[in-house]
């Protein structure tokens, strides 16, 4: 199961709909145009057009997989007591003083630019429980780093 904000679970839709409506259609037309310049086992347009349709098939299925688990979350029933999916939460790196701000979302919602992560990086997952004025201590890639959380507001 995968959970959600309405926003993603509508993008997804609108992804599908485009590869279903757009992607698809041009992916046929590319194999029709191949197919008739000949001599199909010798025709590297024809394989890499067939190629290309199955990763698009295989990105749809995935897409449809995905849209089949969503729980959509319904953000008005979310509480701000402690750290949670589509909480934003703010924090202080106490080794560096900087501070920093992310909301945890599913992973198809992740956008690091746009400060939301995954739940299921590290340091979503060492926030997760938390509440205002926790200290926590969570191990990531380049080593361990300390975080005070400062607030947590609904996204």
């Amino acid at each position: 199961m995968a959970y959600m904000s309405q926003e993603g679970y509508d993008k997804l839709i609108a992804e599908l709909h485009r590869l279903e409506a757009v992607e698809r259609p041009k992916a046929s037309a590319a194999i029709a145009e191949a197919r008739e310049k000949g001599d199909l086992s010798e025709n590297s347009e024809y394989d890499a057009a067939k190629e290309a349709q199955a990763h698009l098939e295989d990105k749809i299925n995935r897409l449809k997989a995905t849209i089949s688990e969503a729980k959509i979350v319904d953000t008005s029933r979310l509480s701000t007591d402690c750290v949670q999916i589509l909480t934003k939460v703010e924090m202080t790196n106490l080794t560096t003083k900087a501070k920093m701000s992310y909301t945890i979302v599913s992973e198809n919602e992740a956008d690091l630019r746009a400060g939301k992560i995954s739940i299921k990086t590290p340091i979503a997952q060492g926030l997760l429980g938390k509440k205002v004025g926790d200290e926590v201590e969570i191990t990531i890639p380049r080593g361990t780093i300390k975080l005070r959380i400062e607030n947590i507001s609904i996204a």
